[in-house]
C-alpha cells in the first residue's frame, strides 16, 4: 500500500472520532479497543495528529483526543501529510532523488498524474464527508471478524 499503517490508523481513528454523534474527547484506549488497534502504536499516531494541529489531547481520568477544528475543515490530505509528510505527493515512486521532467525515471509520467489525483481526491474529501457515509451506510473501520460494527456500535 501506499500509505503507512500509521498514516491507515490515523485515518481509521480521525474518522471514528468525526463519526461519533457526541462532542468532547474520546477515550484513546475506547478507539484502540473500537478499532482493534495497538494502544501504544495508536498513542503516537495520535500526539503527530494533535502536533499538527488536528486533534487536541487532554491527560487525566475523563482525558482522550477531540478534533482540534470541524471535521468539515479536515481532509484526508491534511492527515496524510501529518502522519506520513508530503512525499506521496511529490516524490518518485521509485524513490530516486532527482527524478523529474527533465531527468526522468521509467515511471515517472504516469507516477505524476496518479499524484495529482491522489492529492486532488485526498483535497477534496473530508472527516465530516466520510463520516456521514460511515454512519448512514454503517461503512466499517476495522476487520470484519470483530462483533461490533466498524463505528464502534453493535452489530445488526
Amino acid at each position: 500500500m501506499l500509505l503507512s499503517k500509521s498514516c491507515e490508523y490515523g485515518m481509521r481513528a480521525t474518522l471514528y472520532i468525526a463519526s461519533l454523534e457526541q462532542e468532547g474527547f474520546v477515550s484513546i484506549r475506547d478507539i484502540s479497543e473500537r478499532l482493534d488497534l495497538s494502544f501504544h502504536f495508536l498513542t503516537k499516531i495520535l500526539q503527530k495528529l494533535t502536533h499538527a494541529g488536528i486533534l487536541h489531547s487532554f491527560r487525566g481520568p475523563n482525558g482522550g483526543v477531540a478534533l482540534a477544528k470541524p471535521a468539515e475543515r479536515i481532509t484526508l490530505e491534511e492527515i496524510v501529510v501529518a502522519i506520513d509528510g508530503p512525499e506521496l505527493f511529490t516524490e518518485c515512486i521509485l524513490g530516486l532523488p532527482s527524478c523529474g521532467d527533465q531527468k526522468a525515471c521509467p515511471m515517472h509520467e504516469e507516477w505524476k498524474e496518479e499524484r495529482a489525483r491522489l492529492k486532488n481526491m485526498m483535497s477534496q474529501r473530508t472527516l465530516a464527508s466520510l463520516a456521514e457515509g460511515i454512519n448512514e451506510h454503517d461503512y466499517r473501520l476495522k476487520d470484519l471478524e470483530l462483533s461490533t460494527s466498524p463505528n464502534g456500535r453493535s452489530a445488526h
